[in-house]
């Protein structure tokens, strides 16, 4: 199944996803409203996960793309981990059931909280982007006496002409 097989016209002429009336739903709970099939979600995640067997690997959910809770059980309930960018996608990811090690933080505003915070919840990995950046990190590490697990994103600088 597809995100396309999930969405159809029903007899009274309204939109369904995964067999639930759009019409009904925006009554409901009123507009805007985003609906989601869980249906399409599983099976998106099941390709990927089938295309990607027998290498060694760990998916991340990009928290940035949505954050919202039911969304985040999902992906937790099916093996993922979370890419985070602020101490609030932190928050999110643990209220989902995420434990640390299944926890990256990326992006580049990081403040000294954010990564006490994220010290403190023993996350995976954060992606530094730049030398202060590390610094900081390292600073607050030693003040927490933590270790700060580390990769560094490198830009070869090179020209996508695009």
């Amino acid at each position: 199944m597809n995100a396309r097989e999930t969405l159809r016209v029903n007899e009274r002429g309204h939109l369904e996803i995964g067999g639930a009336d759009c019409t009904e739903l925006a009554e409901r709970f009123g507009t805007p409203l985003y609906v989601y099939s869980h249906q399409a979600l599983k099976t998106a995640l099941e390709n990927w996960m089938r295309g990607i067997a027998g290498t060694n690997h760990r998916v991340f959910y990009a928290m940035k793309a949505n954050s919202n809770l039911a969304l985040l059980k999902f992906f937790h309930d099916s093996g993922t981990g979370f890419d985070i960018v602020s101490r609030g996608e932190l928050q999110r990811a643990l209220m989902a059931g995420a434990k640390g090690n299944d926890i990256v933080y990326s992006g580049v505003g990081k403040s000294r909280e954010d990564i006490r915070a994220a010290l403190r919840a023993d996350i995976g990995c954060f992606n530094v982007e730049s030398i202060p950046e590390l610094d900081r990190i390292n600073e607050v590490a030693l003040e927490e006496k933590r270790m700060a697990p580390v990769s560094v994103r490198v830009n070869p600088d090179v020209d996508a002409k695009t």
